[in-house]
């Protein structure tokens, strides 16, 4: 069975163990450091802040925006670690409608949903393709708030060349096995603002005022730190790191092989009246974490089952938040366009090993879907040599 995704790894990432399991300084520290200052210089941010998951980047963002009591407009389209952080923090949130062809947050959706008991904004760069953030960017500024994105799916991606990380108050970037930075367990959160900064280090490391491995204050013994407030285990950790930091290197040439796989995939289905290939926008520059099609809704849970059948590994991203029964309280009937799309999605196999023979495993897969094989031309499309 061909996976949905697969980490690319190879000798370099067994190699950089090598240091902190020697040291034996396997928590927060050097290496931490390191990867957090390598993806600050990478994504052109004045801050980053490694966390132990991306959850944990979503949590410790919303955390430091002090949400509690307030709404957040958010999309219900996502993962739903998105909306439990808000919830975590003791925000309430809000579901806007999404474009009918991005699968992103609508700017007039965000405003409809603007009261005043918001307190901020939060997106997601669905499958790696960027909102549109200069009309969000100035909505916020209008309504004076913050606003957060979640860039798990986006690791990096452009917005009119701009890198995601290098704009925005608050960036939070997932590292699990099947993102596009793949560090086992990991998360970052990139900042503009020094005083965000200092206080989510102290929160990923339970509210202690000086982290392991900083020196104390003159004067004081070396086991001495004050606790400021309740904060949370949330740190990185120094092997997570090490991977990390090999992984930010081959980043650029993981996200073009990627890019290239969907090029391919983007040829060999548009023949297909019945498919709908992503789109891109003039604005984006892709990280291209998922290859999402669209097919009619009565088709997608059989096409499923029969790429399945053919070896061909396939997922949906997402059951919208505001259906799952803990999001009860929360929902809403305003969800059009949510409610229709989610219903039509079907993700591909996508990641940087995919061979060429794959690619065309999952083509033919597609293409000999039986209700409509007599469209598909069976053809073999030209490959490009696989790079890890």
């Amino acid at each position: 069975m061909i996976p949905v995704f697969k980490p690319a790894l190879d000798q370099e990432e067994w190699l950089a163990l090598k240091e902190p399991m020697e040291k034996g300084w396997l928590g927060l520290g050097p290496k931490t450091k390191e990867f957090e200052e390598k993806f600050a210089e990478y994504t052109n941010a004045p801050y980053a802040v490694g966390a132990n998951s991306g959850t944990s980047a979503l949590h410790l963002g919303f955390a430091v925006l002090d949400i509690s009591g307030g709404e957040v407009v958010t999309t219900s389209l996502t993962y739903v670690a998105t909306n439990h952080a808000i919830i975590y923090c003791g925000g309430i949130p809000v579901f806007a409608d999404i474009e009918d062809d991005t699968g992103n947050i609508r700017v007039d959706e965000i405003e409809r949903c603007i009261t005043p008991r918001t307190k901020a904004i939060c997106v997601v760069h669905y499958g790696g393709h960027h909102c549109d953030m200069d009309p969000i960017m100035e909505l916020a500024a209008k309504h004076h708030l913050p606003f957060i994105q979640d860039s798990d799916h986006a690791c990096v991606s452009k917005y009119k060349g701009r890198p995601i990380g290098s704009f925005g108050p608050i960036n939070t970037f997932s590292f699990d096995p099947v993102k596009n930075l793949a560090t086992g367990a990991g998360g970052m959160v990139t900042l503009q603002d020094e005083a965000m900064d200092t206080r989510m280090r102290k929160l990923r490391w339970l509210g202690h005022s000086r982290p392991p491995g900083t020196p104390p204050e003159p004067g004081q013994m070396d086991y001495y730190h004050e606790t400021e407030e309740i904060g949370f285990r949330y740190h990185m950790n120094d092997l997570s790191a090490a991977i990390g930091i090999v992984q930010l290197g081959k980043l650029e040439r993981h996200n073009d092989r990627r890019r290239a796989v969907a090029a391919i995939y983007d040829a060999a289905f548009a023949p297909l009246d019945w498919v709908k290939t992503p789109v891109l926008k003039d604005y984006a520059f892709t990280a291209q974490h998922k290859y999402v099609i669209r097919v009619p809704a009565e088709d997608r849970d059989p096409l499923m089952l029969h790429l399945k059948d053919r070896g061909v590994g396939c997922h949906v991203h997402f059951v919208p938040s505001h259906l799952h029964p803990a999001y009860k309280p929360y929902r809403t009937e305003l969800l059009p366009v949510t409610e229709s799309y989610w219903k039509t999605l079907v993700t591909l196999p996508l990641f940087p090993t995919l061979t060429d023979d794959e690619i065309a495993q999952v083509i033919e897969g597609v293409k000999t879907y039986p209700k409509y094989a007599r469209s598909a031309n069976g053809h073999k499309p030209a490959g490009i040599a696989a790079k890890a």
